[in-house]
């Protein structure tokens, strides 16, 4: 019986550990219409990476209107970051995307701080 104790003990320390895949972060994920939300996302991104490393992802969707232009939001997780309306005609898009990059970046960092000072000693953050 001990030897089969020993056995199992010399197994367990030789065998490979499982590897830890690494996350993938610092995406942002294009799921636009028209021409005007690629070239949201493509000026987002580009302000995002030019202000530091993302270290989270990000989706970027829209819901184009014949009427109002297009609807762009900014998804973290789920939940919505940024939202905001754009004409077919506008020119200042990069404007609008240096600025929803500075929003996006503070809405995140905003949410992890307050993660944070969360008090979950009862409960599991997801059950809050």
């Amino acid at each position: 019986m001990p030897r089969l104790i020993l056995v199992a003990l010399l197994l367990a320390l030789t065998a490979p550990a499982r590897a830890v895949e690494p996350e993938i972060s610092g995406l942002v994920i294009d799921n636009t219409i028209s021409r005007f939300g690629h070239d949201f996302h493509r000026y987002l991104s580009s302000s995002l990476q030019d202000s530091g490393e993302l270290d989270y992802n990000l989706v970027v969707r829209e819901r184009p209107s014949a009427r109002w232009g297009s609807l762009v939001w900014v998804e973290h997780e789920g939940r919505i970051l940024y939202r905001r309306f754009l004409q077919p005609n506008a020119s200042q898009i990069e404007e609008l995307a240096a600025q929803a990059a500075a929003q996006v970046r503070e809405a995140v960092t905003r949410e992890r701080l307050q993660s944070l000072l969360q008090d979950t000693y009862d409960l599991d953050r997801g059950e809050l």
